[in-house]
């Protein structure tokens, strides 16, 4: 006990030093480049020895521990990257196949892990991620490959609001992604000998896909992948509809695995050992049973978080039950709070990585809320009423954070999902399919029981996502602004009978009621979204948006429309699209549109006469001319009769204010340029160009840069893409006549503002957003002195 007057030390593992700990890790994730080595070691020395001496101050050495050991862990994974000489290389490599593999159409998407002898220094070991198009092979988990394959280092294009995929790949630690060099073109078949299954390699995936199929084959209605999913944490097979519903009823988190999957196999677990201990009670004069019931639990619930992949929510279940039987045989007196940070603290020390993972901080946040604010006493009914209130209020800001958005009926829809879903299907789900396993008979009819629930919970479900308003985007939001919500959300749960409760509201409003820049009449934003190879801009004027193009999609599945311009447009507080103009019909232009359009009805929408896929769209014509807010919109190509030519039929649009301009000429090549500088010289004159044709050498001729004589060109172009944009001596006709350059192959989004002072360059997000695992790339300028010789 502490002497009187002495204010006792924080525990070792407490909520303090927990808290600490987390904070400190947080911190080294906003890093834009790592400290060196020798500098972590002795800090984390220092933090440790601070951290295990008894002293008031403790929790500062845990933070500072933290700090030095995710900057260690995060380091590391850096290094084990794909080294830069075997960038775009054809190697062979050998390994085996891991998790689930994914087919879309005739591509399939697939982990591997390399073997550790045998494959070239830099690959031996690491974790690949590969895709292998146009293919009609399958790769099942725990298979060995010997592949031809081309890799690159992680890369992903990165906007406001969107998708993070080199924080993804540090998180998963994925060294390399490439595909599969099978020696397949359209005409000519593929050669064996450049990818050969060598055998199999047991393993729990090979399990999971195994037992996936023998649901998919015991339940034939569409309902099966709803129970893969829910048993196994097989999502393979949900639609890209399935989670659009999903999210707009907040209901995503019931169909992954959580916790609660979790804490049903690991009660299961400890009945079937109260149920040995009373069939066999000499057992217990060997192991008393409150011991032996949380081993029984601890290891059903390790057998299921394996089952299902290791999902974070289940090692978070797993760690805290491991921390309560430690307690048990330690015959020590433990807490639901103190395994909880006991946890965190094993989950911190084990992978400092995993706070990159959203999961981390809605599945230790959502439990701690609960566990602060439901008293134990409470009906069960009201406690389950009561926890729908405390999730929806405490887990609505770190939805916000991360995916801009919040579901209006998500309590009501979890009022109908945690019951039906969590409660019913999930633990028939899980019966049914270990019942399959020993009588296959008896277990289908458990699993096609629970398809059937299910699919009457769909129906409902469904339903509730097509309320008006069931989900509504918010714009990205500040640290700030989170910081106030969360205290919002403290206040708001404090217990009854604290007064001014109603004006914590007014701590969510830069949240959920942010204020935007605004743009004077007569100026314009132009926005160029990073969409890898491809184009999409955007331009914004007082009271009006504009799309042009909406970057490629993929075979495969990855579609920039939907993971790129979408998030950006949300990200920016664009709640309505007033136009959407399609340059041309390439897919790098126009492959996002129907992505574009399904989350953005546009009425106003043009391309080019003649496109195919364009029988919606008005044409785009010369002359054609519209105003918004001061500000002037022109066509400048293509003239009325003209026949769809691809590049050279593309829409020009010029965008003009009082004393500024920009001109976006999409792909149009040099005919067209010569004869736009010939017919219309006077209108091509303009302060920023997007880049023709994303910097190709047969764009950009020496005329048409006079013609335009810009202070500012933007090259919309994916880095180290296959086909050599933008062109060094294109490059080096914009730096002669020194035009500023600005590219998003190395400053990702790029917002520009347009006024009568000039453009100015407002925001180049990786310039912004810059943390340690995004590698900086040269601009395009710099590629200018790199190949001056060429």
């Amino acid at each position: 006990m502490a002497a009187a007057g002495v204010r006792p030390h924080p525990p070792l593992f407490g909520i303090a030093c927990a808290a600490a700990l987390t904070l400190g890790v947080v911190a080294s994730m906003r890093l834009p480049a790592l400290p060196p080595l020798a500098a972590n070691l002795s800090v984390l020395l220092l933090g440790v020895i601070g951290w295990v001496v008894p002293w008031r101050a403790r929790w500062l050495g845990a933070a500072l521990a933290g700090f030095a050991w995710a900057c260690l862990v995060g380091g590391h994974v850096m290094a084990q990257r794909l080294p830069p000489a075997l960038v775009g290389q054809e190697i062979a490599v050998v390994g085996h196949v891991v998790g689930l593999p994914q087919r879309h159409d005739d591509v399939l998407r697939f982990d591997f892990v390399a073997d550790t002898h045998g494959n070239p220094d830099g690959v031996a070991g690491r974790h690949l991620r590969l895709g292998w198009y146009r293919t009609t092979n399958e790769v099942a988990p725990g298979e060995r490959w010997r592949f031809m394959v081309k890799l690159r280092r992680p890369r992903g294009v990165l906007d406001p609001g969107g998708f993070d995929f080199e924080a993804f790949a540090l998180e998963r630690r994925i060294a390399a992604t490439g595909y599969v060099r099978d020696g397949s073109t359209r005409h000519a078949p593929a050669d064996p000998a450049r990818a050969v299954r060598l055998g199999v390699q047991p393993g729990i995936d090979a399990l999971r896909a195994r037992w996936s199929q023998r649901i998919a084959d015991a339940v034939p209605s569409p309902s099966s992948r709803f129970l893969r999913a829910l048993a196994l944490g097989d999502t393979r097979f949900l639609t890209e509809d399935d989670w659009d519903t999903l999210r707009q009823t907040g209901l995503n988190h019931q169909v992954a695995i959580s916790g609660f999957h979790v804490g049903i196999v690991a009660a299961f677990g400890a009945l079937l050992g109260w149920y040995l201990w009373w069939m066999f009670p000499r057992l217990g004069l060997r192991w008393p049973r409150p011991q032996a019931l949380p081993v029984f639990a601890l290891a059903f619930a390790l057998g299921y978080a394996a089952m299902t992949g290791f999902q974070l929510p289940t090692v978070r279940t797993v760690l805290m039950i491991a921390t309560a039987l430690l307690a048990r045989i330690g015959r020590r007196p433990s807490s639901v709070p103190t395994a909880l940070s006991l946890a965190l603290v094993a989950m911190l020390l084990l992978d400092p990585l995993a706070v990159l993972e959203p999961g981390f901080w809605l599945s230790f946040v959502g439990v701690a809320w609960l566990l602060w604010c439901l008293p134990h006493d409470t009906p069960r009914w009201r406690s389950f009423l009561g926890g729908q209130v405390v999730v929806t209020i405490g887990l609505l800001p770190l939805t916000v954070w991360f995916f801009s958005q919040a579901s209006l009926v998500s309590p009501l829809a979890n009022l109908v999902g945690i019951p039906g879903f969590a409660l019913f299907v999930t633990p028939l789900s899980i019966f049914g399919l270990a019942l399959d396993l020993v009588w296959p008979a008896a277990g289908g009819v458990v699993l096609r029981f629970a398809g059937q629930a299910m699919d009457g919970l769909w129906w409902i479900v469904a339903h509730m996502a097509h309320w008006p308003g069931a989900l509504f985007w918010l714009p990205e939001p500040g640290v700030l602004s989170l910081g106030l919500a969360l205290l919002g959300a403290f206040w708001l749960l404090l217990p009854r009978g604290i007064p001014g409760k109603p004006l914590a509201l007014l701590l969510w409003l830069p949240l959920l009621w942010p204020r935007l820049p605004e743009i004077p009449v007569g100026s314009a934003d132009l926005d160029m979204i990073d969409v890898g190879q491809g184009l999409s801009l955007l331009v914004r004027t007082q009271h009006h948006a504009l799309v042009f193009d909406t970057g490629p999609a993929f075979e495969g599945g990855l579609d920039l429309g939907q993971s790129a311009v979408v998030p950006t447009l949300h990200a920016l507080g664009v709640r309505r699209l007033d136009a959407l103009i399609i340059s041309h019909g390439d897919n790098d232009h126009a492959g996002g549109a129907d992505s574009v359009r399904r989350a953005y009805p546009v009425a106003l929408r043009y391309a080019p006469a003649g496109w195919p896929k364009g029988r919606d769209y008005q044409p785009c014509l010369k002359d054609a001319t519209w105003q918004w807010d001061g500000v002037t919109f022109r066509f400048l190509h293509p003239p009325q009769f003209m026949p769809y030519l691809g590049n050279d039929s593309g829409c020009v649009l010029r965008v003009s204010g009082s004393g500024w301009a920009a001109l976006l000429p999409a792909d149009i090549e040099a005919v067209i340029e010569q004869r736009l500088v010939r017919e219309q010289s006077q209108m091509l004159r303009a302060d920023v160009l997007v880049v023709p044709h994303h910097g190709s050498a047969t764009s950009s001729t020496p005329d048409f840069l006079a013609a335009v004589a810009p202070k500012l060109a933007l090259i919309s172009v994916g880095l180290d893409n296959r086909f050599g944009h933008p062109k060094p001596a294109v490059v080096r006709r914009y730096l002669d006549r020194h035009i500023a350059l600005e590219d998003s192959a190395s400053d990702g989004f790029v917002r520009v503002h347009l006024s009568s002072d000039g453009p100015r360059v407002l925001e180049r997000t990786r310039e912004r957003l810059r943390r340690f695992w995004q590698e900086p790339v040269a601009p395009a300028a710099a590629m200018f002195d790199k190949n001056a010789g060429d």
